[in-house]
C-alpha cells in the first residue's frame, strides 16, 4: 500500500449503502467485570451511549454475548428510538458460561436463538450488520453460512460480517453471502492480520480492529509515547489516529464505560499525523507482522 497522505476522511459506506463515521464505539465495556452482568455504574453507561451519539458517532458495535444481553439492552434503553443515521452492528456465535468465558457455538439453532434475542433486545426488525463472532470448528462452516444466508433472505439481516477469520474463510463465506466487514484483532504493533486488512481494502469491505490499542511490543510502545508528546496527545489517541491513517476502510470501535474516556478516544479523529511520524510508527510496529 502507498504511503499515507497527511489527511484522511472519516466517511465510509458500509456495504455500499450505510454511511458511517469511521470513529465508532464498541459497547463491550459497558457491562460488568469480565464482560459479565450489569455495569457497576448503570447511569454512567447510559450516559456513555448517549454522549457517543452527541459526538457524532454513527456506528455502534455490540454482541449478544456482552453481559450476556446487557450491552444490547442498554443500547436500546439509552438510544431508542434510534437516530436515523445510527448503524448498530451486533454479533452471535459465542456462549457465556461465566466471567471472561467465551465458548464458541455457531450451530444454526443457537444462531437462530441469538439473532431473535438481539432483534428483541435492540427493538429492531432487522439488524443492519450481523457478524459471526467466531467460526465454530465443531460445525461445518457451510451450515453456519447457510443460516446467515437464510436469515438475510428473510429480511432479518441487512449486511453480514465475520470476526477472527482468514482470507480463505472470507472467500469461502463469499460463496454464500456478501461479506461487508471483517473484525479481527489489529493494532499499530500487532499486525498478525495484515493480509486480511489488505484483502478487505482491495474488496471494499470494512476492517474493524478489536483490541486496537497495542499488542505488547514494548519498543514500539516507547516510540508511540515519544510521538504522542509531539502532538500533546495520549499514546492511546495516537494509536487510534494511526489506524485511521492506515487504511480508509478501517472502522474504529474503541470501548469504555466512562464519558471522559469516550471523549478522549473521539479526539483521536482530529489528530493528523505527519507522513514522517506515521511511517515511524509503521516501522516500529512492523516487528509483529507475523506475530
Amino acid at each position: 500500500m502507498a504511503e499515507t497522505p497527511p489527511t484522511f476522511s472519516l466517511d465510509f459506506s458500509l456495504g455500499g449503502d450505510l454511511p458511517v463515521n469511521r470513529m465508532g464505539f464498541g459497547a463491550m465495556r459497558i457491562t460488568g467485570d469480565g464482560i459479565w452482568g450489569p455495569p457497576k455504574d448503570r447511569a454512567e453507561a447510559l450516559r456513555v451511549l448517549q454522549r457517543s451519539v452527541e459526538l457524532g458517532i454513527t456506528f455502534i458495535d455490540t454482541a449478544d454475548s456482552y453481559g450476556p444481553n446487557v450491552s444490547e439492552e442498554l443500547i436500546a434503553e439509552a438510544l431508542y428510538p434510534y437516530p436515523k443515521n445510527l448503524v448498530i452492528g451486533t454479533k452471535g456465535g459465542l456462549l457465556r458460561t461465566g466471567p471472561n468465558q467465551w465458548p464458541i457455538n455457531a450451530k444454526p439453532d443457537h444462531l437462530k436463538e441469538a439473532l431473535e434475542g438481539s432483534l428483541q433486545r435492540l427493538k429492531l426488525d432487522r439488524i443492519d450488520l450481523y457478524q459471526l463472532h467466531r467460526v465454530d470448528p465443531t460445525v461445518p462452516f457451510e451450515q453456519t453460512l447457510e443460516f446467515l444466508q437464510d436469515a438475510q433472505e428473510e429480511g432479518l439481516i441487512r449486511h453480514i460480517g465475520l470476526s477472527e477469520v482468514t482470507i480463505d474463510q472470507i472467500q469461502q463465506a463469499q460463496k454464500y453471502v456478501e461479506i461487508v466487514s471483517v473484525q479481527n484483532m489489529y493494532s499499530f504493533d500487532n499486525r498478525k492480520w495484515e493480509a486480511e486488512l489488505m484483502y478487505c481494502e482491495d474488496n471494499a469491505m470494512a476492517f474493524i480492529p478489536w483490541y486496537p490499542l497495542g499488542g505488547g511490543n514494548l519498543k514500539a510502545q516507547e516510540t508511540l509515547a515519544q510521538i504522542s508528546e509531539k502532538y500533546g496527545a495520549s499514546p492511546h489517541q495516537v494509536a487510534l489516529s494511526w489506524l485511521l491513517h492506515r487504511s480508509a476502510n478501517i472502522l474504529l470501535i474503541p470501548g469504555t464505560s466512562k464519558v471522559k474516556h469516550l471523549e478522549e478516544n473521539y479526539q483521536a479523529a482530529s489528530i493528523r499525523l505527519s507522513e514522517e511520524d506515521y511511517e515511524t510508527l509503521n516501522q516500529a510496529g512492523a516487528q509483529t507482522f507475523t506475530g
